[in-house]
């Protein structure tokens, strides 16, 4: 062990990004054999990899690629934020974004059998890196757009990633519709997307909300009141009734009208949305980056 010189040792930390004392045993194994190290240390690292990947993976980044007529949202996930800025996560994802666009795949499982430029495929590209990197990292969602309109796309701070579709207009205006959607999160597109049981939902809690005076008050006054509450939570939970984030003197939709645009579609992925993340204080998860936990 003496011989393994101290360069040697963070050369092949550097290159394969596993830890000081791993990357001493293996260069131990292979005699100072670098190259050896480097497969000793993959090898060992795949053998792991299936433990690794019952573990929850809710951090990571949302990435987009984008081409004429097309474009796509990715999310990758891995279980720490310390990842998220890993030079090999963000170089893996990225590619894996402009995979999905190139490849034309259209789900999550598509997309994990397709050819990554590295050889072999995505899933396998993925597996590879968890033996470099140590944590679970999992290609969990895709969206994709395609369109003979104009799209925008937002990624804010790798976290929240849209993509928005419109009819006439400009990508200004797309791209503005797209940081909107990351901002406020609208449920439904338009008024008539809004589900029936949504709206009677909303007009049960408004009538159990009035006070007995209003509830006095005529049929047709009463539906008065009534359609006006209605109306105003389905322009908050609306994309088209929202006020738009860029100029809160107009909604969404007068954006649109004022550019003869429509809004044609819309995709947006969180990262972690579904995903059940253990509570983890910060000692306890540098603990684990340092491989002491």
């Amino acid at each position: 062990m003496s011989n393994i010189s101290a360069q040697l040792v963070k050369e092949l930390r550097e290159r394969s990004g596993a830890g000081m004392m791993e990357c001493k045993k293996a260069l131990v194994e292979n005699n100072g054999d670098i190259e050896a190290a480097m497969e000793w240390l993959r090898k060992s690292g795949l053998a792991k990899a299936d433990k690794k990947a019952g573990r929850v993976a809710a951090e990571g980044r949302i990435v987009a690629a984008q081409a004429a007529g097309k474009a796509v949202l990715v999310e990758v996930n891995c279980e720490t934020d310390f990842v998220t800025k890993n030079p090999d996560f963000v170089k893996f994802s990225d590619a894996v974004a402009e995979v999905a666009l190139t490849s034309g795949a259209t789900d999550i499982e598509a997309l994990k059998a397709a050819a990554y430029p590295a050889g072999g495929s995505v899933d396998e590209a993925a597996k590879a890196l968890v033996a470099t990197i140590g944590e679970n990292i999992q290609v969990r969602r895709l969206a994709r757009i395609e369109t003979d309109g104009v799209i925008g796309s937002y990624i804010h701070g790798g976290r929240i990633g849209v993509l928005v579709a419109i009819k006439g207009g400009s990508e200004e205006l797309a791209k503005g519709v797209a940081m909107h959607v990351a901002a406020m999160n609208p449920q439904y597109v338009k008024a008539e997307d809004v589900p029936a049981d949504f709206i009677a939902k909303e007009k049960e809690i408004a009538l159990a909300a009035m006070s007995d005076k209003e509830k006095n008050k005529p049929a047709d006054i009463l539906e008065k009141i009534v359609s006006g509450k209605i109306n105003k939570i389905v322009s908050e939970v609306t994309l088209l009734g929202q006020p738009y984030v860029l100029d809160t003197n107009v909604s969404v939709a007068d954006a649109l009208k004022k550019d003869g645009a429509e809004v044609l579609s819309v995709a947006r992925l969180a990262v972690g949305e579904g995903i059940e993340k253990a509570e983890e204080d910060f000692h306890a998860e540098v603990m684990k980056q340092a491989g002491l936990a």
